[in-house]
């Protein structure tokens, strides 16, 4: 695996643990939504994962991370677009596809 590639990966992994030690170990929605400075790291973290995807991309195009494009609109509206972002949208991105993303990520570092 080409050296861009791995630390970008790596990005996209310090980013997920990031997202968890934030929100805690109770994964509490309200606690989240009544916290402003952890939704703006959440947020900001989903932008780095979501870059960090794009540029795995325009190195490899045939690189295989589910879903990438999803990933990378998120990342594009919540930048260009945050008043269309809801909590509840971050949220479910966070519990649901996260915790698969990592274990995507972890298998491709490991196998490299």
């Amino acid at each position: 695996m080409e050296l861009k590639v791995q630390t970008y990966l790596l990005d996209i992994l310090q980013c997920i643990d990031e997202i968890f030690l934030f929100i805690g170990d109770n994964h509490n929605f309200l606690n989240y939504k009544e916290d402003l400075k952890t939704k703006k790291a959440v947020e900001r973290n989903l932008e780095i994962i979501g870059e960090a995807i794009n540029r795995i991309l325009k190195e490899k195009p045939q690189f295989q991370i589910e879903n990438a494009r999803n990933i990378i609109g998120t990342r594009n509206r919540i930048i260009h677009s945050y008043d269309n972002i809801s909590d509840e949208i971050i949220w479910t991105i966070v519990v649901r596809e996260l915790p698969k993303l990592k274990i995507e990520v972890e298998k491709y570092l490991l196998d490299s």
